[in-house]
C-alpha cells in the first residue's frame, strides 16, 4: 500500500510555473519500509534546458543582479514561508531520507534553517561590493587614476544535491547564490526529491521571487542534471556528492569554462592523544552511527595511541553493542536505514572486504540485520586491529562502520590522518588545548573540531583539501565564491 501523497509536491518550478515532467513521473520510495510515498515530476533534457533559459534570461533581463532590497526581502520571505511548513517538511525529511527524527532537530533541519537563508540577506548589506583601493599615479600610463574592485554575480548556476542531507545543502546553496544576485538552477538527487519540490511551490506561492530566478528540476536520470554542466547558458556549477561525480563534472565543465564550488568525499580521523580523557573522547565514535553514516564528513577513522588501544576499543565496543539500527520515526533512533538497496550492498561489500582483508569485526555483520522485514538497514560495525592501508580505511564507506586504527606516538597520528585522498575534516581530542591546536594546524583538512566540539554555521566555511572537494560552502568565502571580481580604472577627478 502507498503511503499518503497528501502533503507532498508532485510537480517542479520552471520559470515561475509548477510544472509536469515530460518524462512522467517516477516513483519516490521510504527507504525504512520500501513503501512508495508517492510520484514526483520527471524531467526530460528538454524540460532542463527549458528551465535554463528560463534562469539565463531572468539573469539578463531583469533587475535581480543589481537589486539588493529586492534580494533580501524575498530571502527573508522563503525563510518565512518554510518555517510556517517546517513540522511538515520534518515529517518528509524522515520518511523519504530515512533521516532519525532526532537529526531534524539538528543538522538535518533545525540548524540550517535558523541562518541558512538569513545569514546571506544580512550579508548583502555588508558585504564589501565594492572597494576603494585609492588613487594613484600609474606608472604605466602616468594618470592619476581611481582604482575599484566590484564584485558581481557569476550568473546562472546549476546546484546539484544529494540525497543525505537534502534540505541542509539546498538551503545553503539557495541562500548564497540568490543573496549575491544569481539565478539558479536547481537539480535535487532522484532519492530526495520532495522537499525541494516543496521549497519550489513555496517560492511560486509565498515569495516574490520573479519567475525564472530559481527553477527545481527533478529528475530520474542522472544525465538529464548533466545538461546543466555543459550547457553554455549555465555560468557555474555548484555541486555536493560524491568525489567520482565531482570529478565528472570538472571534466565535462571544461569545454565551457564553468566556475565550480564542489564539496565532495571524506575519510575523517579523529586522533584521540594519549593524554586525553577517553571517556569523552571515544564518545566521537558515535559520529559514524548518526543517520546511518551517511554524511561526508563523518569521523570514520579513530586513531588510538597503542599505549592505550585496548583501553579505546572496549569503550567503543560498549557504544556500538549498545546502539542498534532503528525507526527513524522513533525520537530515540541515531541509527537509521541507508537510502537505497544500491547503497546496502555497497556497504556491506566494505564490510565483507574489511573481513577478507584481515580486520577484526568486532561489533557488526556482513549481513543486513534480522529485525526488519522491509527497509535498506546495515548493523552498526566496529572494526579494530585495522591498517590505515585497508581498503576500509582508505575508501568512503558511507555507512555506519567506522575503523580504529593504533599508532606510535603524535608524528604517527599525523602521518596517519594526512594518508587519505581525502581531507574534508578531522578532530583532536587531548587535554590540552595547545596541543590540539598544535596537532589541527598539521592536519591536512578544511573542517577541524578539537575536544569534541564542530564550528558548524551560516557563518563558517564548511569545504576540503585534496579530493575532497574545491571552495567552501558558508562564510564569507562561500559567500564570495558566487562572485565575479571586476577592477575598475578611471582618471582621479
Amino acid at each position: 500500500m502507498a503511503e499518503s501523497t497528501a502533503a507532498y509536491e508532485a510537480r517542479m518550478l520552471i520559470d515561475g510555473k509548477l510544472v509536469d515532467g515530460e518524462a512522467g513521473t517516477f516513483a519516490n520510495i521510504n527507504p525504512a519500509n520500501e513503501q512508495v510515498l508517492g510520484e514526483v515530476a520527471d524531467a526530460s533534457k528538454p524540460d532542463m534546458r527549458r528551465a535554463i533559459d528560463a534562469a539565463r534570461r531572468s539573469f539578463d533581463e531583469t533587475d535581480w543582479s543589481t537589486n539588493h532590497q529586492l534580494r533580501k526581502r524575498c530571502l527573508e520571505q522563503l525563510h518565512d514561508a518554510i518555517e510556517s511548513e517546517v513540522e511538515e517538511l520534518r515529517e518528509e525529511l524522515i520518511r523519504e531520507v530515512g533521516a532519525p527524527r532526532a537529526v531534524t532537530h539538528g543538522p538535518q533541519l533545525d540548524a540550517p534553517l535558523e541562518d541558512g537563508l538569513k545569514y546571506p540577506a544580512r550579508l548583502i548589506e555588508t558585504f564589501p561590493w565594492e572597494t576603494d583601493l585609492g588613487d594613484m599615479v600609474v606608472s604605466v600610463t602616468g594618470v592619476n587614476t581611481t582604482r575599484k574592485v566590484w564584485h558581481e554575480p557569476v550568473g546562472v548556476v546549476g546546484a546539484i544535491t544529494p540525497w543525505n542531507f537534502p534540505f541542509e545543502v539546498t538551503i545553503n546553496k539557495l541562500g548564497q547564490a540568490l543573496a549575491t544576485g544569481n539565478t539558479l538552477v536547481l537539480k535535487p538527487a532522484p532519492d530526495t526529491p520532495f522537499n525541494a519540490t516543496r521549497v519550489g511551490r513555496l517560492i511560486a506561492e509565498k515569495t516574490d521571487i520573479p519567475a525564472g530566478v530559481v527553477n527545481v528540476v527533478t529528475a530520474s536520470d542522472h544525465f538529464v542534471g548533466e545538461e546543466l554542466t555543459i550547457s553554455p547558458k549555465v555560468d557555474m556549477i555548484s555541486f555536493t556528492g560524491s568525489t567520482v561525480v565531482g570529478k565528472r563534472i570538472m571534466e565535462k565543465g571544461a569545454a565551457t569554462m564553468k566556475r565550480l564550488f564542489l564539496e565532495l568525499g571524506g575519510k575523517s580521523a579523529t586522533i584521540v592523544l594519549e593524554d586525553a580523557d577517553f571517556n569523552m573522547a571515544c564518545l566521537i565514535g558515535i559520529g559514524p552511527l548518526v543517520h546511518a553514516g551517511q554524511g561526508c564528513a563523518a569521523p570514520t577513522r579513530m586513531l588510538l595511541p597503542r599505549s592505550r588501544y585496548d583501553e579505546g576499543v572496549a569503550i567503543l565496543q560498549g557504544i556500538y553493542e549498545n546502539i542498534p539500527a532503528g525507526d527513524p520515526q522513533d525520537p530515540g533512533t541515531l541509527c537509521g536505514p541507508v537510502i537505497s538497496a544500491k547503497q546496502q550492498a555497497r556497504i556491506l561489500g566494505y564490510i565483507q572486504k574489511g573481513v577478507d582483508e584481515g580486520a577484526t569485526m568486532l561489533v557488526g555483520s556482513t549481513e543486513p540485520p534480522k529485525q526488519f522485514d522491509k527497509g535498506f538497514w546495515v548493523n552498526p560495525t566496529l572494526f579494530t586491529n585495522v591498517d590505515n592501508d585497508m581498503t576500509i580505511a582508505q575508501e568512503e564507506i558511507f555507512g555506519p562502520v567506522l575503523v580504529v586504527i593504533p599508532y606510535e606516538d603524535e608524528d604517527d597520528a599525523v602521518r596517519i590522518a594526512n594518508d587519505s585522498v581525502y581531507g574534508l575534516a578531522g578532530n583532536v581530542m587531548s587535554s590540552s588545548l595547545d596541543r590540539s591546536l598544535a596537532v589541527a594546524r598539521r592536519l591536512r583538512a578544511g573542517f577541524i573540531g578539537l575536544n569534541g566540539t564542530a564550528g558548524y554555521g551560516a557563518d563558517t566555511p564548511f569545504g576540503g583539501y585534496k579530493d575532497s572537494g574545491v571552495g567552501r560552502q558558508n562564510g564569507l568565502a562561500g559567500f564570495s565564491q558566487y562572485t565575479e571580481v571586476k577592477s575598475v580604472a578611471y582618471p582621479a577627478q
